[in-house]
């Protein structure tokens, strides 16, 4: 995946990409978590995708529900996938595996 594809540039590290639907609340505190957890974190970036808006990328992605985060390393390859809301220490153990 690249910065064409999602619409912004990738995280020097590390790019969570979360797909959310509008009516979704696993899919706000998803937000929430992530959007908080990238504060701290200058080499990682979290890019948002309402799937609703992004059906072609959903079917290409296989994206089978929301909320469901995609762990990129910097070159944008897929290295994890989390469906459903992720705990702090699911999110902190993907990343870490990123070098």
């Amino acid at each position: 995946m690249n910065a064409d594809l999602l619409g912004e540039n990738l995280g020097s590290r590390a790019t969570m990409v979360q797909f959310s639907s509008a009516f979704c609340a696993p899919c706000k505190a998803t937000h929430a978590l992530l959007s908080q957890m990238v504060i701290a974190m200058d080499d990682v970036k979290h890019i948002h995708i309402d799937a609703e808006s992004h059906l072609e990328l959903v079917r290409e992605l296989d994206i089978r529900s929301t909320p469901t985060t995609i762990f990129l390393n910097r070159k944008g390859i897929e290295v994890g996938r989390a469906a459903g809301t992720p705990k702090r220490e699911q999110v902190l153990a993907a990343l870490n595996a990123i070098s």
